[in-house]
């Protein structure tokens, strides 16, 4: 099996950290991806090695043992077993003896004799070995409305027609998988996922943070003075009807269990409302209600 660099393949050092490996191999699994260059075998080859070698060093243990082993690393381990057994059968003189040759290509030869060819070539075979399909990342936006009910949408992935349910409470921001429905595996291997995030626009008066809902509701002087009832909608529509206590001061909150924003699946949950008061000042007054006033600001 001809040797492949996997350093070269990702066009990095040997020196190259995780993060950097990291940003080679998603630079460019997005240049060679079959779906990019589709009917193109060299570009899929070069996926396929790609997608080995990101394998590889991306896992600490596995690049250990290539940076020793090469592309017989898989069965470094076998070899070191072996040094070992010809040390305590042969001593120090028979352990360089039967390891001064393995070194560069003879190493690979060793697992030949050794092994059997099927053990010489342990390393994967690019050409035939399965990878998992890419990823696919989408957007959908939501009005806030849409997003406090339980509902289906239809998405159209490269072509595909994907009908979801969207669960109540979804918040701004979030990301649902759907596993299956990304790009197609490389000889037969498993699909790559979707992944939608969500943009929740709010274009009503409520306040969501979380699962609580914020609103200000304005209360005429009078009535805080006085005290009295008001009546206000929550978010669903519903009428409510409140007492307000007489000498209510300017932004006063109330809390209003349970009539905030679905608790995402957790079907018949709410968060909070919270109604902060916010006081008007009269304009426009009559001479007589003027009077009033000062009468009321000489006591």
């Amino acid at each position: 099996m001809e040797f492949m660099d996997y350093y070269k393949i990702l066009e990095i050092d040997k020196n190259a950290t995780p993060e950097a490996i990291k940003k080679a191999y998603r630079r460019l699994a997005r240049k060679w991806h079959p779906d990019v260059n589709p009917n193109d075998e060299a570009a899929k080859l070069k996926f396929q090695q790609l997608n080995e070698a990101n394998e590889v060093l991306s896992n600490p243990e596995k690049r250990k043992k290539y940076d020793k082993h090469g592309k017989d690393w898989e069965r470094g381990e076998e070899y070191e077993k072996y040094q070992q057994q010809q040390q305590r059968k042969y001593g120090n003189a028979g352990r360089q003896q039967n390891t001064s040759n393995f070194n560069g290509e003879d190493f690979s030869d060793f697992f030949s004799s050794m092994f059997g060819q099927q053990a010489g070539g342990g390393s994967r075979n690019s050409r035939s070995a399965k990878f998992r399909g890419q990823d696919f990342n989408a957007t959908s936006q939501l009005d806030i409305k849409e997003a406090a009910t339980t509902h289906k949408q239809t998405f159209t992935v490269n072509g595909k027609s994907i009908r979801i349910t969207i669960p109540a409470g979804i918040e701004d921001g979030q990301t649902i998988k759907i596993s299956g429905y990304g790009g197609e595996g490389v000889n037969n291997g498993p699909k790559g996922d979707l992944y939608i995030t969500f943009t929740i626009v709010n274009t009503t008066p409520f306040k969501r943070v979380g699962n609580d809902l914020y609103l200000n509701h304005e209360l005429d002087l009078y009535t805080a003075v006085l005290g009295g009832e008001i009546t206000l909608s929550t978010f669903d529509g519903t009428k409510l009807k409140l007492k307000v206590a007489s000498g209510t001061q300017n932004g006063t909150k109330v809390r209003l269990k349970g009539k905030g924003f679905p608790v995402y699946k957790k079907e018949g949950h709410f968060g909070d409302l919270y109604v902060t008061y916010n006081i008007s000042i009269p304009t426009n007054l009559s001479e007589e209600e003027i009077k009033l006033f000062h009468q009321l600001a000489k006591k």
